[in-house]
C-alpha cells in the first residue's frame, strides 16, 4: 500500500460520503419504490438501511486500516489473489460507469421539467451537468471535496426542507392498504434501493486522501450513515402520506410532492437544488472512479499508462479521460432508448451488489478471527449474498465482467510465461 499522506478532513469526507450514498436516489427512488411496493415500500427502506450498517462499517474498517486508491479491488487482491482483483476493479470502473450518465438524466429530468423546455434538450443540460464535476476533478481530489461540503449542505438542506412541508399534510389513509403487492413488491423495492444505499465503497477509493484515516474515516463513516438513513426513511414516509396512490406516478417525484404540500414555497429553487444533487453525486464517484483506474494501471489490470495519479494528492488525469469515454458509450444507448432509465440502472446495481460480496468476503478473510470487526463482515457478507439472489436477472454483465477478467490473467500468464522462456 502507498504511503499516507492525504489532505481530506472529517467534514470533508462526511460531505463526499453523503452525496455517494443519499446523492440523486432522493429524486426517484421513493417513487419507483411506492410504484412496486406500495406504502410497504417504507419496509423496504428499514430493511436496506439496517443492510448497511454492516455494510458501511466494515468498508469503514477496510479503508481506515488499508488506505489505497485500489479500495476493494486492493482488499480483494490481498485476500483473493490478482484475478478476483480485476474482478472487482473491472466491476467498479465498467459497471459504475453505467450508473453515471443515469445520474445525470435524472438531473436533467428536474432541470427540463422546471424550465418547460422541450424534452430534446435533455441530452444537453444530461451533458452538461457530467462535465461539470468531471472538469473539477481534473484540478484533484482536494478541490473537488471542498465543493462537494457545499453540495452535500444544500442536499440536506433539500431533503429537510421537503420532509418539514410534507409532514402536516400526511393522511393515515394512504397507508392502506399498506401491503398491496405482498412480499415480492417489498423484495423489489428493496432491490431499487440498493442503489440509494450503494456508496460505501467510494470512500475506500479516496482512503488515502484522508488525514489520520483511522480516525477519520470511521467518523465520517458514522455520520453520513445516520444521516442518509433517516433522511430516507422520512422522506419515503412523507412521499406515500402525502401522494397515495399518485406518489409512483410522474418522473419527478420530488417536485410533485413540494407542488402538493408548499406551492409558494419554492418549487423551482428546491428542484433546482435537486438537480444540483447530480452534481455532487458524479462528483464524489468520478474522483473514486478516477483514482481506481489509476491504481489498476499501477498493478498491471489495465494500461500502465493510466498509473499516474495514483498516489495520494496526484491527479488521475488519464483514467478520468478513459472514464469519460465509456460514459459516453452508455450516454449513447441511453440515447437510443429515448432515455429509459432502468436499461442501465440494473448493471450499475448488479456491479454494485456484487462488488459488496467481493469486498465483504475480502474482509472475513483479512480481519482476525473472532474478532468484532470478522462478526460484522460475516453478517454483511450474509446480506449481500442475499441482495445478490435478489439481483439475479441482472447479473448477465457481471457474469461478463468476470469472464474477461479470466481472460486477461490466462493472457498475462501465457506473455510471462514467453518472457520467461525467451529469457
Amino acid at each position: 500500500m502507498s504511503e499516507h499522506r492525504g489532505t481530506l478532513g472529517i467534514a470533508q469526507g462526511t460531505a463526499l460520503y453523503i452525496a455517494s450514498v443519499l446523492g440523486t436516489g432522493i429524486l426517484v427512488l421513493p417513487g419507483l419504490a411506492a410504484q412496486v411496493a406500495g406504502p410497504a415500500s417504507i419496509l423496504s427502506v428499514a430493511i436496506i438501511f439496517v443492510l448497511s450498517i454492516p455494510l458501511a462499517g466494515t468498508f469503514a474498517a477496510l479503508a481506515a486500516r488499508y488506505p489505497d486508491s485500489g479500495g476493494v479491488a486492493s482488499y480483494v487482491r490481498k485476500s483473493m489473489g490478482n484475478t478476483w482483483a480485476r474482478v472487482a476493479g473491472y466491476l467498479f470502473y465498467f459497471g459504475v460507469a453505467a450508473g453515471e450518465p443515469v445520474v445525470a438524466v435524472m438531473g436533467a429530468e428536474y432541470v427540463v421539467a422546471i424550465t418547460g423546455a422541450d424534452r430534446s434538450l435533455l441530452p444537453v443540460v444530461a451533458g452538461v451537468l457530467f462535465l461539470v464535476p468531471f472538469t473539477l476533478n481534473l484540478f484533484g481530489v482536494k478541490v473537488a471535496g471542498w465543493v462537494q461540503l457545499g453540495l452535500s449542505a444544500l442536499l440536506v438542506v433539500v431533503v429537510v426542507g421537503v420532509i418539514a412541508y410534507g409532514a402536516p399534510a400526511v393522511h393515515e389513509t394512504s397507508f392502506q392498504p399498506f401491503m398491496p403487492h405482498g412480499w415480492v413488491g417489498v423484495g423489489v423495492a428493496i432491490s431499487l434501493f440498493v442503489w440509494a444505499f450503494a456508496g460505501w465503497e467510494v470512500g475506500t477509493h479516496i482512503a488515502a486522501e484522508f488525514k489520520n484515516p483511522r480516525k477519520t474515516i470511521p467518523i465520517a463513516t458514522g455520520i453520513a450513515l445516520v444521516i442518509v438513513g433517516t433522511a430516507y426513511l422520512a422522506l419515503q414516509w412523507v412521499t406515500i402520506g402525502v401522494l397515495g396512490e399518485d406518489a409512483g406516478k410522474g418522473s419527478v417525484p420530488l417536485l410533485t410532492l413540494v407542488n402538493e404540500t408548499a406551492p409558494k414555497a419554492g418549487s423551482i429553487i428546491i428542484a433546482s437544488i435537486a438537480a444540483i444533487v447530480s452534481l455532487g453525486v458524479l462528483n464524489a464517484y468520478l474522483a473514486a472512479i478516477g483514482k481506481l483506474g489509476a491504481s489498476l494501471g499501477r498493478d498491471g489490470d489495465l494500461p500502465r499508462y493510466l498509473a499516474k495519479g495514483a498516489e495520494p494528492d496526484e491527479v488521475p488525469r488519464r483514467s478520468l479521460m478513459l472514464s469519460l469515454g465509456i460514459s459516453i458509450i452508455f450516454f449513447g444507448i441511453l440515447f437510443a432508448q429515448d432515455f429509459q432509465l432502468l436499461s442501465l440502472i440494473p448493471i450499475h446495481l448488479s456491479s454494485m451488489v456484487a462488488i459488496y460480496v467481493l469486498g465483504m468476503t475480502a474482509a472475513v478473510l483479512i480481519f482476525p478471527r473472532w474478532s468484532w470487526d470478522w462478526w460484522v463482515a460475516v453478517v454483511a457478507l450474509a446480506m449481500t449474498i442475499v441482495l445478490l439472489i435478489l439481483n439475479g436477472p441482472n447479473v448477465l454483465f457481471t457474469v461478463g465482467v468476470a469472464i474477461i477478467a479470466v481472460i486477461v490473467t490466462l493472457v498475462k500468464r501465457r506473455l510471462a510465461k514467453k518472457a520467461a522462456i525467451a529469457a
